[in-house]
Formats: structure tokens, C-alpha cells, sequence
């Protein structure tokens, strides 16, 4: 099943119609079973208040999740190319024949990484990991076959960057996968929607004119769009570009 997070659009879009339901809501029926008194709006509006605080809070605390994510995704990005460009170098410790084949899946190598980060179809990243699987049983058996036969200090540096570069995958694979929860966007929204309901509830008739019960709605839900965008890898706007994958990539 998609999950929604990945479609920042879907999720802003979803938010403005619940969030803006639940000021209807609270602005037409809540209201119409019982109204405040001038008595109670003053414990009301303390109420809303520290409400729309905790709602504040969480949204920065997602927001600061999300940055936290995107960076790290950017740092096994660098990693990796790092762990690359050593063994690139590393393998003219083999001999000249095992050498020259560790170099050429490494180019086939990086080629894969670098269509691993820009791709954004479902059917071509199952393609790219397919074929990046098959590249790294390649590296290692070019790796192994000489450290088997020659086991010396100085073919193990090149088994050692070669460890180095599978592991990164599977750093940078993690650091994919790591999103916020789903539980987490859940309750975010349940608050929203009533910190919605009571500003509904609380607004004086005058208030409820010319669209003044959509601009909070608007707001949380560009705060939702931002932090899905950013948290999702591949969906919206704002993705890691493989710059050092790249620049590797032109001096190879």
C-alpha cells in the first residue's frame, strides 16, 4: 500500500479538508448544542491556547525529525561516495588483472548508486537494486579470489575498502527507510483537527466570515506539506542530489 507521506501534494491537500471540516464543525454543530458565555470564553480561550501551543510544539519537533532524517540520508550520500573512491584507489594494490576488474564494476557500480538517488519510478529502483545486488556478489568475488590466493597485508586493504563499500549501501538503505512514524503523523493530525474544532467552537459570529475559519487549516497543512516533502526520500520537491556520487562519477 503507498503510503501517503511520499505524496507531499496528497497530504496538503487531505489536511486542508479535514482541518477545515473540523472548524465547520465546531463552528456549526458544536456551537449549535451550546454556546459560550462571556463567563466561560476567558477558560475557553486560556484552554485553546495552551492547546494550539502543544500543537506547535509537536509540529516543530516533527519538522526537526524530518531535517534530521534528510541530513543523514546526505551523509551516507557522502559516505559512500568516500568509501568508492578509496577502494577505487585501493584496487591497484591487486594484481593488474583483478584490478582492472574491480575498477570496471565499480564504475558499473556507481552508475547504480547515482540512478538509486534521482530515480523516482516504483518499477526502475526494483531494477536498479536487482542489479546493484549482482554488482556487489561481483565485487567481493573480484575481491575474494585474490585474498584467497595471495593473502597478504596489502591485498587485505583492498578487501577492507571493499567492505567498506558494501556496508555504505546498506547505511544509505536504513537511512532511507527511516521516516517518521505513521502513528506519529496520526496523532499530529487527530491534534490538529481539534485544536480546528475549538477555534471553530470559540470564533464569534463576526469572525466566521470571509473565510477567516480556512487561514488555520492552511497554515497546519503547509506545515504538514513541508515536513512530508522533506521526510519523504523520493516524493515532493526537496530530495538529496548525489553530488559527490557525481563528482566521483566525472573523475573515475
Amino acid at each position: 500500500m503507498p503510503d501517503p507521506a511520499d505524496h507531499p501534494s496528497l497530504v496538503f491537500v487531505l489536511c486542508v479538508a479535514l482541518l477545515w471540516l473540523s472548524a465547520w464543525i465546531g463552528n456549526s454543530v458544536l456551537r449549535g448544542r451550546r454556546t459560550l458565555d462571556e463567563d466561560s470564553r476567558a477558560d475557553f480561550g486560556v484552554l485553546l491556547t495552551a492547546t494550539l501551543t502543544l500543537l506547535g510544539l509537536i509540529i516543530g519537533f516533527s519538522f526537526s525529525m524530518a531535517i534530521n532524517r534528510y541530513d543523514q540520508r546526505k551523509v551516507c550520500e557522502e559516505a559512500e561516495a568516500n568509501a568508492m573512491g578509496t577502494e577505487y584507489s585501493r584496487a591497484g594494490l591487486l594484481p593488474a588483472a583483478d584490478a582492472a576488474k574491480v575498477r570496471s564494476l565499480l564504475k558499473a557500480y556507481l552508475d547504480q548508486r547515482v540512478s538509486f538517488y534521482v530515480t523516482r519510478d516504483s518499477q526502475r529502483l526494483q531494477d536498479i537494486n536487482a542489479r546493484t545486488d549482482r554488482l556487489q556478489k561481483q565485487l567481493w568475488d573480484a575481491v575474494e579470489a585474490p585474498a584467497v590466493t595471495q593473502p597478504t597485508p596489502v591485498v587485505a586493504l583492498a578487501v577492507a575498502g571493499m567492505n567498506d563499500v558494501l556496508n555504505t549501501q546498506g547505511y544509505t538503505q536504513a537511512a532511507w527507510w527511516n521516516r517518521i512514524p505513521t502513528a506519529a503523523w496520526a496523532l499530529m493530525t487527530l491534534m490538529a483537527m481539534v485544536c480546528n474544532a475549538m477555534v471553530g467552537y470559540g470564533a464569534r459570529k463576526a469572525a466566521t466570515r470571509g473565510g477567516v475559519l480556512l487561514v488555520l487549516p492552511l497554515i497546519l497543512s503547509t506545515s504538514f506539506f513541508l515536513i512530508a516533502d522533506i521526510d519523504s526520500p523520493r516524493g515532493g520537491i526537496i530530495h538529496v542530489v548525489p553530488q559527490n556520487l557525481l563528482s566521483l562519477s566525472g573523475t573515475l
